[in-house]
């Protein structure tokens, strides 16, 4: 295959054939490796629109045939050669998601090379160590400001060779020898020759993704060809990707759930992918571009709950009329899913008439086409996915772990039961260990931690099952996870309590936007909350209070309480007894929160270590 670098079909129509299924699936076995699914792809539908960007100088969206697509990865290859990489060297993207990502992500494993996903909005610290310890000798990274942050890390990457920024990248001032500064435009040429896969190996390293590292330094997941594509051609069996389906990629490819489900997956089922703008922008990208298949993590699906109630708590009626829509919608999905009685006559006449009044109104804030809209990477609050399916939305949760490439278990649309992760891939067998640990056992296990041997024995067990780290329980064949093993807090009573059950439970309040709980070896638990401002300030001025001293007397009182009616089902032990109030956000930036959005407790404990031992010197509650 080749062609000119970069052709495209500027603004091609997307053709939606509503007939078209799944029988055009590319299986893991005919593909062979990741860049023979993409030569695969090209051949079998070379015309068809494979992805869609914006175009921020001319203000349009373009849209990029297949048959475009290998030409670029084929420009990237006839850049690669000359930097005389051997097969299983190492190449970083430091980019946003994009069809340079795709272009280069392809082209290196076609010549044999491992990729290194980074996360563009990482630190420079972390980033830098991931170049470090994987010996990359080659990064893409997508601009000169922020190759400049990496820059004064260098000392930990000696062996990075070459930087290539990315498009319309300002050259940066005083570069040195050494990495050799390239610029994209430059060093990819606009004639590339044939696509070239020959150097690929189904069972090589295709891929280092690093986790997230909540309690220490990430380590590096090695993925082959074989395990990502069996991984997602195992989930076309459960969420079948269709030719005219057409994906928003929201989560950035350096996260698993993405690169195999919102990449692979697509290119399997010859689905199209639209790069959304931004975060900032995704409200818009969505009336715009009207996805039918979304991936996203649980904290979206909150924000957009979140957003519906506070629209309607501003009239009873239409929270009334909410509440009705939201309550029969959901006996409507239970009796579709076999689970309940169907409605009567005229609970079915009221139902046509909310939802044409309430429910299309939330369902075209999606585009008003989603047929499947997939949650990971964290617990999806019940009530959450309640609401949202019971307006028509239909969302379907799973679990997955790098480690495993990365789906263990999925529900689908078909058979969906809201607070399981669903059912087992086919294939993928689990167990529970006598602790309650979740193990899994599948041919898409990774085949270990990069440069950290004692790290990968430890991951498995004597007889070759992942410990995946978090407790889980089975039920009727589905799986239901119930927290992670090693952030169990025990309480100096020799009480156990699950913080991410506590914590999930607080940020359903519209009142609190992040919150984590306390109390390894202490008589009771406590949280620190970040509230949400702006619902802060309207209940604060309600009730003759300074919003500015959310922690002041009698502020910390009425958030204690309100702490203390949201988790009224706990068990006593469990229940939340002092509260520390903040309404600074915590951050991926300034080190909060991992690049998936998981607390690192330890920084938060750290920076809140004076105010957590304040609450436990002010009481020791009657237990």
């Amino acid at each position: 295959m080749s062609g000119k670098c970069g052709t495209l079909a500027v603004g091609q129509k997307f053709m939606a054939n509503e007939s078209s299924q799944t029988s055009n699936i590319i299986g893991a076995a005919e593909a062979g490796t990741l860049p023979g699914l993409f030569l695969e792809r090209i051949r079998r539908t070379p015309q068809s629109i494979a992805y869609r960007d914006y175009d921020r100088a001319q203000e349009i969206w373009r849209d990029h045939t297949w048959q475009a697509m290998g030409a670029r990865a084929a420009c990237f290859q006839a850049a690669l050669r000359p930097l005389d990489l051997a097969p299983g060297e190492r190449v970083a993207i430091l980019s946003p998601n994009g069809i340079n990502w795709v272009a280069c992500d392809m082209a290196a494993q076609g010549l044999g090379l491992v990729v290194v996903p980074l996360y563009a909005h990482d630190s420079a610290a972390n980033s830098a160590y991931i170049l470090g310890h994987t010996g990359a000798k080659l990064a893409l990274i997508d601009t000169a400001e922020r190759w400049q942050e990496l820059s004064a890390h260098a000392s930990q990457f000696p062996a990075l060779q070459d930087v290539w920024l990315g498009e319309g990248a300002v050259p940066p001032s005083g570069s040195t020898a050494h990495p050799r500064i390239g610029m994209m435009d430059a060093v990819v040429p606009r004639q590339g020759g044939a696509f070239d896969v020959a150097a690929a190996e189904p069972k090589a390293a295709a891929t280092i993704i690093y986790t997230s590292g909540t309690t220490g330094r990430p380590k590096g997941v090695v993925l082959s060809h074989f395990a990502l594509l069996w991984n997602a051609e195992a989930v076309t069996r459960l969420v079948p990707p269709r030719e005219n389906d057409l994906f928003l990629s929201v989560l950035p490819l350096a996260h698993a759930f993405e690169r195999t489900i919102g990449y692979y997956l697509p290119i399997m089922g010859g689905s199209m992918v639209v790069y959304a703008r931004s975060v900032q922008e995704l409200r818009a990208d969505l009336l715009s571009v009207r996805p039918t298949a979304l991936l996203a993590v649980p904290r979206l699906f909150e924000r957009i709950h979140a957003t519906v109630l506070s629209r309607a708590e501003k009239s009873r009626l239409r929270n009334r009329l909410l509440d009705l829509t939201v309550s029969l919608g959901w006996r409507r999905f239970k009796f579709r899913q076999g689970r309940g009685p169907a409605l009567g006559m005229m609970e079915a006449i009221a139902w046509r008439v909310l939802d044409r009044l309430v429910a299309a109104q939330v369902r075209a804030a999606f585009g008003g086409r989603l047929r499947v809209a997939v949650s990971g990477g964290a617990t999806l609050p019940q009530n959450v996915a309640r609401f949202l399916i019971g307006l028509g939305i239909p969302v379907v949760e799973g679990y997955g772990l790098s480690e495993a490439a990365p789906v263990v278990s999925t529900n689908s649309v078909e058979d969906n039961l809201p607070g399981s992760v669903g059912r087992a891939l086919p294939g993928v067998d689990v167990k529970l260990a006598a602790n309650g640990e979740l193990l899994v056992r599948s041919p898409a296990v990774m085949s270990g931690y990069w440069k950290d041997e004692l790290a990968t024995v430890n991951t498995f067990d004597k007889d070759g099952w992942l410990k995946t780290g978090d407790v889980a329980e089975f039920k009727d064949g589905r799986v239901f996870i119930r927290g992670r093993l090693k952030e169990i807090i025990v309480l100096s009573t020799g009480e156990n309590v699950n913080p991410v059950m506590l914590e999930t439970g607080l940020e359903k309040d519209t009142l609190i936007r992040q919150a984590m709980v306390v109390g390894d070896d202490r008589p009771f638990v406590a949280a620190v909350l970040v509230l949400d401002e702006e619902n802060w300030k309207a209940l604060a001025a309600a009730n003759g209070m300074d919003p500015s001293l959310p922690n002041a007397e009698p502020a910390r009182a009425m958030i204690e309480a309100r702490v203390n009616q949201r988790l009224s089902d706990m068990p006593r032990y469990a229940q939340v007894r002092a509260v520390h109030a903040t309404l600074d956000p915590w951050t991926v930036d300034r080190g909060h929160l991992t690049p998936t959005l998981k607390i690192k407790r330890r920084v938060v404990q750290g920076e809140f270590a004076a105010a957590i031992e304040a609450l436990y010197a002010r009481r020791t509650p009657h237990l």
